[in-house]
């Protein structure tokens, strides 16, 4: 029940941040670089904040990874730049498509085997968020086809980083803080074309503080119970919530299409998590008890 809702949590961190980007970039309330500049430093604001806040001595006192803070300041420029030029649903077709690539493919190098529920669940899921976006596809751009490709395949990467940690407090904050060299580069090469207001800064401090810095830390939380796969998959609902998020935010519509993708989504979802449970490890405990050595 905990991974269940802090992985909820998380996903409703992600569905926000989506919305905010649409808010801030989509209505040109701010420019991507400053936007992403303002979004990593409001993230280390916040965690740094928590931290003061938290006196109780930390255990174990981890500090995170250069790889996975690398991985995190290239999801989000690419990420912002690729919205420059891609539309909504096809960036996010792109995005998601890339993280699950990304994470299956290398979980299946270091040897991870997929039973068939699994494969037919991650299908079934994608079919349903292919059905969701594709009416609305437009041929993307080269340019923000590689840029959103490398922006889901960081985040990937940043997943799996994050299935290890043992603080996953401490080790987000250690991953935003080591992002502040880079954030100052981006602050100086952007300055001049820099384009802010009042509310695309305040849609990029709700970004980083509470959509990633808090919903990152949860998101690292709730991996301890969740496989490779399963954070792969079970990412993809993430667009769902989002449109969701847009009729109420946004004053976008609710169609037929919606639901029915919404169904077909969760229930490849649903295949992918407990298909292990009921056709892997529940006939390899029932073996186990049945053998010699357990009567």
């Amino acid at each position: 029940m905990k991974t269940i809702l802090l992985t909820a949590l998380a996903l409703s961190a992600f569905a926000a941040n989506s919305v905010l980007c649409r808010l801030a970039l989509g209505e040109g309330a701010i420019d991507a670089m400053g936007f992403t500049t303002i979004r990593l430093f409001a993230g280390v604001l916040t965690l740094l904040i928590i931290l003061k806040l938290n006196r109780e001595p930390v255990y174990p006192p981890t500090k995170g990874s250069w790889a996975a803070s690398l991985m995190l300041i290239l999801y989000a420029i690419t990420f912002s730049f690729a919205y420059v030029t891609l539309d909504t649903g096809t960036g996010a077709l792109i995005l998601f498509g890339s993280v699950q690539t990304t994470m299956i493919l290398l979980s299946v190098i270091r040897g991870t085997q997929l039973h068939l529920s699994e494969w037919l669940g991650l299908l079934t899921a994608f079919g349903g968020f292919l059905y969701l976006i594709l009416p609305d596809l437009s041929t993307p751009s080269v340019m923000g086809f590689a840029l959103m490709s490398i922006s889901g395949a960081a985040w990937g990467v940043y997943t799996l980083k994050g299935r290890g940690s043992m603080n996953p407090l401490l080790d987000t904050a250690h991953n935003f803080l080591r992002t502040l060299p880079l954030i100052l580069i981006l602050f100086l090469v952007g300055i001049k074309t820099a384009h802010y207001s009042l509310e695309g800064i305040l849609f990029a401090v709700l970004s980083g503080s509470l959509a990633s810095g808090i919903g990152y830390t949860i998101w690292y939380m709730a991996l301890r119970g969740l496989s490779a796969t399963q954070a792969a998959v079970i990412q993809l609902s993430v667009p769902v919530i989002a449109a969701f998020g847009g009729v109420l935010f946004v004053s976008e519509m609710i169609t037929f299409r919606l639901g029915v993708s919404t169904m077909i989504i969760l229930g490849g979802i649903l295949m992918v998590i407990l298909g292990k449970i009921y056709f892997v490890k529940l006939p390899n405990i029932k073996t186990e008890l049945n053998a010699p050595d357990a009567l």
